[in-house]
C-alpha cells in the first residue's frame, strides 16, 4: 500500500492540475450535441466524434465574439483549456474560440500566420509609413467588376473631382487572386505613379477573403514602399493584411475618405486662411506705413538742405537778439549820456558865475584900489 493516500478533493486538485499544466489552448473538432443557453448567458455543450465525447463550457464573454449560432449536429473547431471541475470530478473544455469545422481550420492557419509574421516585425507600429497629406494621385487594387470599386469611385468624384485615380485590375478571390494581388503591388511600386495605394474588396466569408490572409500577399504589403490602405470586406472582417498595412479602413468607401480632400471643407479652410493672411497684412502694412513715415521724417531732418536751412534760423535768430542787445546798450548808454551832460552842463554854469563873481570883485577891488592911489599926488 501507498505512503500517499489522496482525499478525494486532494485527488481531483491534482488531476485538475495536471491537466491545466499539460492541455493549454488546445485545437479540437467535433460534432455539437446537448446544446444550451441558461440565462447567464454561457453556453454548455457537448463535443463527440464516433467513439467519444466531452463536456464543454463558452463563457459569456467569450461567446459573444462568435459569428454564428451553434446548432446540434454541427461540425466545429475549438480552441480551448482543458480542465477539471473539482466538486463533481468531471474533466472538461473550457473553450475560447469556436469556428466552423471548414472556416476553423482556416482560423488555425490565421492564428498561426499572424503569430509568425508578428514575430517577424511585419506588424511593427514603427515601421508604418505615413499617408501623404494630400494626395495627388491614388491607385486602387481591387476587381475592376466589383462593387467595391464603384463605391471608392464615386466617393473620390464626390469629394476631390481633381484627384487622379489609377486602378490596378486584379482577382479578390479564387487561386490566381494571391499571385495577382502580389504583381499589381510590385507594379504600382515600379511605376510610382500614386501617392498612396487602396489594397481591398467587399464583403465576404473567410474563404472569399482568404486571398488577403496569404503569407505572400502580406510580404508584398510589408515591400512596398508606397504607403498602403487595407480596406477588405466590412468593419467586423479582419485580415492579416490589415495587420501589415500602414493604414485599416474598415471598408473600402472609409478608405475612398481616407485619401480624398473634401472641396467644401477645403474651400472654407482655404476662406479662413485668406481671412488670415489678410487681417495679417492689414497689420503689417499699418506697421510698416508708421515705420515708413518716421523715416521720412528723420530723413527729412537730416537733409543738409534742411539741416542749412534751421542753422540759417538759428543765426538769424542769434543776430536778431544781439541787434536787441546792442540797441538796449546804446540806449542804456545814451541814457546815460544825456544825464552826464546835463549834470555838466549845470556844473559848467554855477563855474562861469563863480568865476565872474571872482573876477567882479577882483575888478572892484582894482578900481576900488585905483580910485584910493594918487596919479598926481591927488586922490581920485
Amino acid at each position: 500500500m501507498s505512503d500517499n493516500i489522496y482525499s478525494v478533493s486532494q485527488l481531483n486538485s491534482a488531476a485538475r492540475q495536471i491537466l491545466e499544466g499539460n492541455f493549454s489552448q488546445i485545437w479540437l473538432t467535433g460534432e455539437i450535441s446537448n446544446f444550451t443557453q441558461p440565462v447567464s448567458g454561457h453556453w454548455y455543450l457537448t463535443l463527440k466524434d464516433e467513439n467519444a465525447q466531452v463536456r464543454c463550457a463558452m463563457f459569456r464573454m467569450k461567446n459573444l465574439r462568435v459569428a454564428f449560432r451553434p446548432q446540434n449536429g454541427m461540425q466545429v473547431l475549438v480552441r480551448a483549456n482543458v480542465s477539471l471541475y473539482e466538486p463533481r470530478g468531471d474533466y472538461q473544455l473550457i473553450i475560447d474560440s469556436m469556428h466552423p469545422a471548414g472556416e476553423g481550420l482556416l482560423q488555425q492557419q490565421f492564428e498561426a500566420l499572424k503569430m509568425k509574421l508578428a514575430a517577424e516585425g511585419l506588424f511593427a507600429q514603427n515601421l508604418k509609413k505615413n499617408l501623404p497629406h494630400f494626395s495627388k494621385a491614388v491607385g486602387i487594387i481591387t476587381s475592376s467588376t466589383g462593387a467595391a470599386l464603384q463605391d471608392i469611385l464615386h466617393i473620390l468624384a464626390r469629394r476631390d473631382p481633381s484627384l487622379k485615380v489609377v486602378i490596378y485590375p486584379t482577382a479578390v478571390q479564387g487561386k490566381e487572386a494571391t499571385a495577382e494581388i502580389v504583381q499589381m503591388i510590385e507594379l504600382a511600386n515600379a511605376r510610382q505613379e500614386v501617392d498612396v495605394l487602396i489594397v481591398g474588396r467587399g464583403g465576404g466569408s473567410l474563404e472569399d477573403l482568404w486571398c488577403f490572409n496569404e503569407e505572400e500577399v502580406a510580404r508584398a504589403i510589408f515591400r512596398s514602399t508606397l504607403p498602403i490602405i487595407s480596406a477588405v470586406g466590412h468593419e467586423t472582417d479582419v485580415t492579416i493584411a490589415d495587420f501589415v498595412a500602414d493604414l485599416r479602413a474598415p471598408t473600402p468607401s472609409a478608405a475612398a475618405e481616407l485619401v480624398s480632400r473634401n472641396q467644401d471643407e477645403l474651400l472654407q479652410q482655404l476662406r479662413h486662411q485668406q481671412q488670415r493672411l489678410d487681417m495679417a497684412f492689414d497689420r503689417l502694412f499699418t506697421r510698416k506705413s508708421q515705420r515708413l513715415k518716421q523715416l521720412t521724417l528723420r530723413l527729412h531732418n537730416q537733409h543738409p538742405q534742411n539741416q542749412l536751412r534751421a542753422q540759417q534760423a538759428k543765426n538769424e535768430q542769434l543776430t536778431h537778439r544781439l541787434q536787441l542787445a546792442i540797441l538796449r546798450q546804446f540806449e542804456n548808454t545814451q541814457q546815460k549820456f544825456t544825464a552826464l551832460s546835463s549834470r555838466l552842463k549845470q556844473k559848467s554854469i554855477a563855474i562861469s558865475h563863480t568865476t565872474l563873481s571872482t573876477r567882479l570883485r577882483a575888478v572892484k577891488s582894482a578900481v576900488k584900489f585905483l580910485r584910493k592911489s594918487p596919479s598926481d599926488g591927488t586922490s581920485k
